[in-house]
């Protein structure tokens, strides 16, 4: 597997504690919230029951699934309450002035769709 730039766009619009869901990237698509004026990036899939993550709660650090409520630390994906047990993916961000990537891990060994 390879890591490959996605480039998101300008999220300087992005206000702390939000959400913002980048549906196409990845395959479960990706969520990035600013906390503290820093971007955090996580795949939008609950690892408890591959449940969108999109429209979970936000709170500090903390995001809570809406369809259980298990819950998981944005800045590294590690499960901070039940039901979940597994960790979700964390994805790197690079800033640049105008723009946003994130580093999406591709399987070169799965065939293009």
């Amino acid at each position: 597997m390879t890591s490959e730039p996605v480039p998101l766009g300008d999220l300087s619009d992005l206000a702390d504690r939000e959400l913002r869901c980048f549906p196409d990237v990845g395959p479960h698509g990706v969520l990035v919230c600013r906390i503290d004026g820093r971007l955090h990036a996580v795949e939008n899939n609950c690892s408890h029951t591959n449940w969108s993550l999109a429209e979970g709660r936000l709170r500090g650090t903390t995001l809570t699934c809406p369809r259980h409520g298990a819950q998981f630390d944005v800045r590294d994906g590690s499960v901070t309450a039940p039901p979940a047990t597994e960790a979700i993916a964390t994805f790197e961000l690079e800033l640049w002035p105008d723009e946003t990537t994130v580093h999406v891990q591709i399987d070169r060994s799965m065939p293009s769709q």
